[in-house]
């Protein structure tokens, strides 16, 4: 049973490193992972800003913690998914159950679908918050660049979830598409339809085809009109 149509290389077969780092999604994968750092990374480093005249920090992001919040629970949140689903690409190959390959693709429609949605909220969010912020409550403009890449890189998340959700449909398709994947397919000599097989005479010479001629048993064999005897009319 090939790979191909939910994953490459040979179900059950053995862990081939060169072959995974070539997969696109498997790319996208680790630039998804890279970009989660830096948004989470950004704003817990750079995120937060101190007033001397206040106790407390706040956020940099009009002084919304709820956006720094949601920019860091999202960035953590998605670093560890890619990480699980990394996992997954390495152990993909050793599945030979084609049940549990299609719910693994399935799967992973959902998830990098789910991602790219949270994605674009929290570019939107946190592009807007930055927006409406206050100059006064950063007069040094300190945490600016971090707070800028943040916007930047969840931005370019949403395309890296996104093609990662692409990939895995057109994965699900080809598999879908093939009978070979499919637990409805039947072997042909399996099939409990024909309950005869039909005979195949040997090659005789006067068959001009040289295929020989066949034969199947009847259907039901008392069907057929008795041939020494004609019912007559009076």
């Amino acid at each position: 049973m090939e790979g191909g149509a939910y994953g490459a290389g040979k179900a059950g077969g053995a862990f081939d490193p060169y072959t995974l780092v070539r997969q696109p999604h498997t790319i996208l994968r680790v630039v998804s992972w890279v970009f989660s750092i830096v948004v989470f990374g950004s704003i817990v480093n750079e995120g937060y800003l101190n007033n001397p005249e206040e106790e407390e920090e706040f956020c940099i992001y009009n002084r919304n913690p709820n956006a720094c919040s949601y920019g860091v629970t999202v960035g953590v949140l998605a670093f560890l998914t890619c990480l699980l689903y990394l996992a997954l690409d390495v152990y993909f190959p050793q599945i030979s159950s084609v049940k549990d390959r299609k719910k693994a693709v399935l799967s992973d429609i959902g998830v990098s679908a789910f991602w790219a949605f949270f994605w674009f909220v929290g570019f939107c969010f946190l592009a807007n918050q930055w927006q409406v912020s206050k100059p006064k409550d950063n007069p040094l403009n300190e945490g600016t660049d971090a707070a800028r890449a943040a916007i930047a890189f969840s931005f370019f998340s949403i395309f890296t979830w996104a093609g990662q959700a692409v990939l895995a449909f057109q994965r699900y398709q080809i598999g879908a598409d093939s009978a070979l994947f499919s637990q409805d397919y039947m072997d042909p000599s399996q099939d409990s339809s024909m309950p005869y097989a039909p005979y195949v005479e040997p090659n005789a010479g006067s068959d001009p085809a040289g295929m020989g001629g066949t034969y199947q048993h009847p259907a039901n064999t008392f069907d057929a009109e008795p041939q020494g005897y004609q019912s007559q009319g009076y």
